[in-house]
């Protein structure tokens, strides 16, 4: 499975918020930590907020928060708010090998959809790692 960039910035952004509740998190300051463009995080931001991922709050001691609890917000929540949806599968192959081969990478897919669905912020933000 492949993660977009913007997504991958989401889930950093997500995770920066939840180790800092409840405290907000700046875009700069993810920036920095991080080495992405400001520009670039600030739209991760703004699409965060439109999916009732997290809130904005401006002036001094603003920031971004995130909407739910840690606990609540799982990695596939977050890539749903960025990733398109999954295609419809396709027809299978006549041929037995690519059939095979076709059923090894959906289970492969399907594996990786289950984590990411049973992963939340707040089990990332205490893995330490």
């Amino acid at each position: 499975m492949r993660v977009s960039r913007s997504a991958r910035r989401a889930l950093v952004a997500a995770l920066e918020m939840a180790l800092a509740a409840p405290g907000p998190v700046t875009v700069a300051e993810v920036a920095r930590r991080h080495g992405a463009p400001e520009s670039a995080l600030a739209k991760v931001f703004q699409q965060m907020v439109r999916a009732g991922l997290a809130v904005g709050h401006r002036g001094v001691g603003g920031g971004y928060r995130l909407a739910r609890d840690a606990s609540e917000v799982t990695v596939a929540s977050v890539l749903a708010a960025f990733e398109p949806p999954p295609a419809s599968p396709a027809p299978p192959p006549a041929d037995p090998v690519e059939a095979r081969l076709d059923a090894l990478f959906h289970e492969v897919d399907e594996t990786t959809r289950c984590t990411f669905a049973s992963v939340t912020l707040a089990t990332l933000a205490r893995s330490g790692a």
